[in-house]
């Protein structure tokens, strides 16, 4: 299986450890490495990564190493409409959490400007395939019922679901509601639009 290994640079250490828990729990095979500063990362060997997830104050500084590497280069933008970053990869982090997973997703599914995507759906299957009734537990997750409405959306008990969710996030690894739905989306369980 393929592991992509992903690149974080930028100094603000809270962007780092949040972008780095919303990347590995949508591409769970990926290793993403955190680097406060251009330096460390050209300490180490920078042209291995698939993708480079740059503060705007750093890209700017070495816009020669990264122009180097635009398809492979987003930039980690305070806005979606950044005049002065035209042409330029962004993705905006001041957004909910869910908007930021959709918007890493869609650069997943749609690549950097209208390529192929750098990442298949193979390198986020795990090797562990639901149960048909775990998959019906998921897609009623996404849609943001708990436990107890699905338990009687679906006409079993209260433990049942509860035992489905711990054998999703077993078999997964994927804890969160933002993370099971970026992983049902991206195989297929449920449309990106009706999340």
């Amino acid at each position: 299986m393929n592991c992509p290994e992903i690149a974080i640079v930028d100094a603000n250490t809270l962007t780092c450890l949040g972008l780095q828990t919303i990347l590995e729990e949508i591409i769970p095979t990926a290793v993403v490495r955190v680097f406060r500063s251009f330096g460390e990362l050209t300490d180490d060997t920078p042209d291995m990564y698939a993708h480079y997830f740059v503060s705007s104050h750093i890209y700017f500084e070495h816009t020669a190493f990264f122009l180097q590497r635009k398809p492979k280069a987003i930039v980690l933008a305070n806005s979606d409409n950044q005049p002065q970053l035209s042409g330029i990869t962004t993705l905006n982090i001041y957004q909910n959490e869910k908007d930021l997973a959709k918007s890493i997703l869609g650069l997943l599914y749609r690549g950097h400007h209208g390529k192929q995507p750098s990442f298949s759906t193979s390198d986020v299957e795990d090797v562990h395939e639901l149960s048909a009734r775990e998959i019906e537990v998921l897609v009623l997750i996404t849609k943001g019922l708990i436990n107890k409405e699905i338990a009687d959306k679906l006409n079993i008990s209260l433990t049942t679901v509860i035992s489905h969710r711990k054998n999703i996030t077993a078999k997964l690894g994927i804890k969160s509601v933002s993370g099971l739905t970026i992983y049902a989306v991206m195989n297929g369980y449920v449309e990106a639009d009706s999340v």
